[in-house]
Parts: C-alpha cells; structure tokens; sequence
C-alpha cells in the first residue's frame, strides 16, 4: 500500500487508524508543501512506513531545468528529514507518474530509485468524477497479484471533498487478506 499526500490531508487520520488498527504497514510519497503544511501528519506517516520524495510542489518533471529538478528534490528531501528524522533516499515517486528518460537519470543519479504503482485506486476523482468507495474497492481487489503496489491519496478531492480512499481502505485490507494476501513496505522489498 502507498498513500501520496500533496494537496491536502483530509483523509490521513482515517488511514493512519486504519492502518494502526489493522497492523498494516504502508508507504507515503509526500511533496515538501505536504510536509511544511502538516508536518505532524507526515512524523506519524514515518512511524507506519518509509516516507518518499514527491517533489516540492508536484510539478511535471520533464518540463524542468537539471537545476529546476536538483531544487525540487534537495527541498523536499531535507523537509522530510527536519521532519521526520529520516532520510527519503532511494524512494521517490514522480508526480503524475511523468517522467522520461532524461528525468530518471537525473533522479537515479541523486541517490533514488522511482517507484510507480500497479494500480491507481482512482479515488482521488472522487464522487464528481464518477468514483465511489466500491468502486476504489473493486478496482484494487481486482488488480490483486503477487507484488501489487496500490496508490492510493492521503487527500479529499477539492471538488466534492470526498476521501474515498479512507473510506474504502478497511474493506480492501479485509479482501485482500481474504484472498491470502499480506502488507509490506517499500523498503523490506529492496
């Protein structure tokens, strides 16, 4: 399971009880504005699992300068670690999964290694885009294989401020764990 957080943090309490409840560990990608904004949020986000490097403000990355790029990452990493007392490196997420050749490079070559995701829950479209909280379910359940990494959004949708991903976490543990499946990190992969 990863969490990305960079608009808001509507639904991270419901997740971090969820996850604690439940003893399922997790992974989050958070962007540097994330962290500056609910730096609290993000220190109990590194007591569940490693926190990743999302960028400062989650921009398309192909679109920037090498120095551009350097500053996104150098910001977040070190908000992260003031923060949580814990270094990011190797995890990085790209934000939108957008990336080209030039960009993993350059990222590869300050230490971090670019995690995509399997499947996308989609509950960030929230209700106003047509999502549901059994639909996030039966779109993570039905992707399940060996090695699944789910992405889901510690967020609310800005539009109808639903936070489908919380509310469809319980259920998606519970069928994932009915169907033999077990939670791991990022870091116990590597």
């Amino acid at each position: 399971m990863t969490f990305d957080g960079g608009a808001d943090s509507r639904g991270a309490a419901s997740i971090l009880a969820t996850l604690r409840r439940e003893g399922v560990p997790a992974s989050f990608f958070v962007t540097g504005r994330f962290v500056q904004a609910y730096p609290t949020v993000v220190a109990q986000l590194a007591t569940i699992g490693p926190v990743g490097n999302h960028t400062w403000d989650h921009p398309h990355l192909p679109t920037l300068s090498d120095a551009q790029v350097l500053s996104q990452l150098d910001r977040t990493r070190s908000a992260i670690i003031a923060t949580t007392g814990k270094d990011p490196i190797p995890f990085f997420r790209f934000p939108f999964g957008d990336s080209d050749a030039h960009a993993r490079a350059l990222v590869a070559a300050h230490g971090y290694q670019a995690v995509g995701w399997t499947v996308d829950s989609l509950g960030w479209k929230g209700t106003s885009g047509g999502m549901t909280a059994a639909k996030v379910l039966d779109r993570v359940v039905a992707a399940a294989r060996p090695g699944e990494i789910v992405l889901m959004h510690l967020g609310a949708n800005p539009d109808d401020n639903t936070t489908l991903d919380a509310d469809a976490l319980p259920q998606i543990i519970s069928r994932l764990r009915s169907l033999g499946y077990s939670f791991v990190t990022l870091d116990s992969l590597r």
